[in-house]
């Protein structure tokens, strides 16, 4: 099969089209033929050798990145429990340091609770955009477990966790205070923020200034840490979407008045009902796929050029 990897760690310019044996469901798993893969920023840590670091050079060669995918189930392991057949459109969360490998690739096999149905009308593009940012901000929200009317302040409201962050809220009731450049502010209200105040230095200043009393949480899709903190009220939470090496960025320690949660996506690979809802409300219009551009796998280098240069809006996308 064609995959996407890296046989030695670096740039973008080490990503390469490989040949590789294509895997087979065995027992209580399923095979996924892969049309959409999204580029995200854990593929950068991926490829740099960062996540590799982190696990004290466990992984094997070639390193494969990738964390959700969208195609169709072509096979099905004896004694798999699933609802799905083949020949079923599917999108799946991928965690590149499983067994499986990451979703840059023909074909990979997941464990069922991995895979969920993909929304009906979307493309495998837009279904790949889904999975995983879709379920990090979910997980964000669920550790918050706000109440409705309370005042939710999302960083980096552009990005594939932010917009989703902020649609979620929404959906939850909540009301949001979101930050945009100048250029993306419809953006971020179209995505439904209730304020949308200018990104950039003192965002937490800016914050106040549309909410006096402070935010109830934040989450911090933009990594910003001890910067946002002063927006938040007393007692209140932040949600720190959590990358490799992010560990640390901010904790209660440092602000005694503000609980500090961890949002690591991985507690989700097996949340199949947390997937399916999502699949329905981008059904219903409350969720919005948004794909900047397609690649073939074979410009996988030129997509991750792309991203790390900054101002995309919506996800990458590789096919296959």
């Amino acid at each position: 099969m064609k995959a996407v990897a890296v046989w030695e760690y670096g740039g973008a310019e080490k990503l390469q089209l490989v040949d590789l044996p294509a895997p087979h469901a065995g027992p209580g798993q399923m095979r996924v033929r892969v049309h959409a893969a999204t580029v995200n920023p854990a593929d950068f840590l991926l490829r740099e050798g960062a996540i590799d670091a982190m696990l004290s050079g466990r992984l094997p060669p070639p390193y494969r990145p990738g964390m959700e995918a969208a195609g169709v189930v072509d096979e099905i392991g004896p004694n798999a429990v699933t609802d799905l057949h083949i020949g079923d459109r599917v999108m799946a969360i991928v965690i590149p340091i499983d067994p499986s490998g990451g979703a840059y690739a023909e074909y990979i096999v997941l464990d069922p609770r991995q895979v969920g149905r993909a929304p009906a009308g979307s493309t495998h593009a837009e279904a790949a955009t889904l999975p995983m940012n879709g379920l990090t901000s979910r997980l964000a929200l669920d550790v918050l477990s706000l109440v409705a009317d309370n005042w939710l302040a999302v960083t980096g409201a552009t990005g594939a966790v932010g917009g989703y962050a902020v649609q979620l809220a929404k959906v939850d009731g909540l009301r949001v205070v979101a930050d945009a450049a100048p250029a993306d502010e419809d953006l971020v209200r179209t995505l439904g923020a209730d304020h949308v105040v200018a990104r950039g230095p003192d965002l937490a200043g800016r914050i106040r200034a549309s909410v006096p009393d402070g935010v109830a949480a934040v989450v911090d899709a933009a990594l910003l840490g001890s910067d946002v903190v002063p927006a938040i009220r007393p007692g209140g939470q932040l949600a720190v979407v959590r990358r490799v090496g992010d560990r640390g960025v901010v904790s209660s320690r440092q602000h005694s008045d503000v609980t500090v949660r961890d949002v690591w996506v991985p507690e989700y690979r097996y949340a199949r009902d947390k997937l399916d809802s999502l699949r329905l409300l981008a059904e219903e219009g409350k969720l919005s796929l948004r794909v900047a551009q397609e690649y073939p796998a074979s410009h996988a280098a030129e997509a991750h050029r792309r991203f790390e240069a900054g101002g995309v809006r919506g996800r990458l996308i590789l096919t296959f």
